[in-house]
């Protein structure tokens, strides 16, 4: 008879992701007894938020592979995962669709000033007269970061509005079939899509390459009337750049799912949040029922099948 491998949750997963991980492995969770011995036994972790630092690696000797619900492993030291051969499996991918959902919402709540509105609805009422707004049909979308996310916002926006696209991407191919299907021009270097693009949604990872991408330099390029949406990582728009271009006129709005406070409180934020043409969301970009059951499965079978092959 085999012996199932053993694999510690440290995070909150989907239910239903943890009764299938318990078909596979002897799962480990924290309100386990043996749980509190995790470091010194596990070969094996499943993680969703918890960071896992050099520090951590270095407390686990038998630590071979850790299964990641999401995309993003920047919270993972990953130079101390590769000197001792620790596999990394995350789900790219598998919440693709939500969070390109919720940078489109986030691109047309601004287009629209409903914050602004809902706002000042809230203590007096509003004349439709006194409101306005920004039609994004035919407008151009700049989508920096041509992966899975960056992709279905590019298909969303143009199969809905019939947006001109400019994209840019450092790394991929320039004829990688997931996007000969979409009408776009692909952008030489990053600095042709600041100014070209009326809106930008940034879907990249977090490194000391992207830290700050988008400075106060990168927004006074921008179009006075454009759209800046991260939906990607905090840490890429230098906030409080952010903060000093928007308080000087510069941009139609900023949509932020993810910020280098997360969650995000208005005693960091009190000035960025002052301005109404602000969208401030807790990074729930994956925050939805599919992309939740899609990643912890994802999580689950990647680390069941690396496993399965040592």
């Amino acid at each position: 008879m085999t012996t199932k491998p053993t694999v510690y949750i440290l995070d909150q997963f989907h239910p239903a992701a943890v009764e299938h991980a318990k078909t596979l492995f002897n799962v480990i969770q924290t309100e386990d007894e043996e749980f509190k011995n995790w470091r010194q036994n596990a070969k094996a972790l499943l993680v969703r938020g918890s960071y896992v630092t050099a520090d951590v690696i270095a407390s686990c000797p038998n630590l071979v592979a850790i299964g990641k619900h999401g995309v993003g492993i920047d919270k993972i030291d990953q130079e101390a995962c590769a000197k001792r051969g620790i596999k990394i499996l995350n789900t790219p991918g598998a919440n693709a669709r939500d969070v390109a959902e919720l940078a489109v919402t986030l691109a047309l709540a601004l287009a629209r000033c409903i914050r602004s509105i809902t706002v000042r609805q809230m203590s007096q009422p509003v004349p439709k007269e006194s409101c306005n707004g920004l039609t994004l049909y035919q407008r151009t979308v700049g989508i920096i970061g041509m992966g899975n996310i960056g992709r279905q916002v590019a298909e969303i926006f143009q199969g809905g509005y019939d947006t001109d696209i400019i994209a840019f991407d450092a790394f991929l191919p320039e004829d990688h079939e997931s996007w000969q299907h979409i009408r776009h021009t692909r952008a030489k270097s990053f600095e042709e899509v600041p100014v070209k693009a009326d809106v930008i949604s940034l879907h990249i990872p977090l490194t000391p390459e992207t830290r700050d991408l988008i400075s106060y330099e990168q927004i006074r390029s921008m179009k006075k009337d454009a759209i800046l949406i991260n939906a990607a990582r905090g840490g890429i728009v230098n906030e409080e750049d952010l903060a000093r271009a928007l308080s000087e006129g510069h941009l139609w709005g900023a949509g932020l799912d993810c910020h280098e406070q997360e969650p995000p409180t208005a005693e960091k934020y009190a000035k960025l949040w002052e301005n109404l043409n602000v969208i401030s969301t807790p990074h729930i970009g994956a925050a939805t029922s599919r992309a939740q059951y899609a990643s912890a499965m994802g999580a689950v079978n990647n680390l069941y099948e690396y496993l399965s092959k040592l």
